[in-house]
């Protein structure tokens, strides 16, 4: 049996192969070999935006058990949680855990006071998102994630499998070659259910607090942190 690959002894030689032209880009043979790979100690950190729920269909197909983690800040969209409650119902065996900071939304105003996301959006993600995930991942080797090169900038040198430094992880990311069309394609084709959002000029759904809908149509993020010097969370950025 090959030695698990992890963050220590990530070598990029190490991977196979995945073709870019088969039917789902990637994505199901990649999805193939992580679960064979990593088995349980693979988590799927899900947004359940549109590529969420593509990634979580595709993934349902190569393992139903799969463990899906949502990081549940508190300041989701009520739309975002109806809609976990349809994928729980569509997918039942899938193992979907509600991670929550350590600080209630109380704790946190009364020690870096009210709406902190405006004063400090960074200090926040921190706190709601990225501690969070840092301790979900300690028990896991490598983590999926649905990010797409053409989403952004920052994501547009993305692999299928990444060194991730910022949690000293294997990052997958099985969408990288999939446009915005063809994960709508895909969703509509096999009928998948989406955040109604979607249909209400938000591409990308993140916090309420943080989300409005784009204004650019050439960056689908471009209804995140309006106003601020900022294009991320942090969860993907070294």
């Amino acid at each position: 049996m090959a030695a698990l690959i992890n963050y220590e002894n990530f070598n990029t030689g190490d991977f196979p192969v995945f073709p870019a032209d088969s039917e789902t880009k990637g994505a199901l043979e990649v999805l193939q070999w992580a679960n064979d790979h990593y088995g349980d100690k693979l988590i799927y950190a899900c947004s359940f935006g549109i590529e969420g729920i593509v990634l979580t269909d595709l993934l349902a197909k190569v393992n139903p058990s799969a463990k899906i983690v949502f990081l549940d800040t508190d300041v989701h969209f009520e739309e975002t949680y109806q809609l976990i409650e349809e994928v729980k119902k569509r997918y039942p065996k899938l193992l979907i855990e509600m991670k929550k900071p350590d600080l209630t939304l109380e704790e946190q105003a009364a020690e870096y006071g009210d709406e902190l996301w405006l004063s400090d959006s960074n200090k926040c993600c921190n706190i709601r998102k990225i501690v969070p995930l840092t301790d979900v991942l300690s028990s896991a080797t490598a983590w999926l994630s649905g990010l797409r090169r053409e989403q952004s900038e920052t994501r547009a040198k993305t692999e299928y499998i990444n060194k991730d430094n910022k949690f000293k992880s294997v990052k997958i990311c099985p969408l990288i070659h999939w446009t915005w069309k063809d994960v709508w394609r895909y969703a509509h084709k096999n009928g998948l259910p989406y955040n109604v959002l979607h249909d209400n000029g938000y591409p990308s759904i993140g916090c309420k607090t943080c989300t409005a809908p784009a204004f650019n149509a050439d960056d689908l993020r471009s209804g995140r942190w309006q106003g601020a010097q900022k294009t991320e969370c942090g969860l993907h950025l070294s």
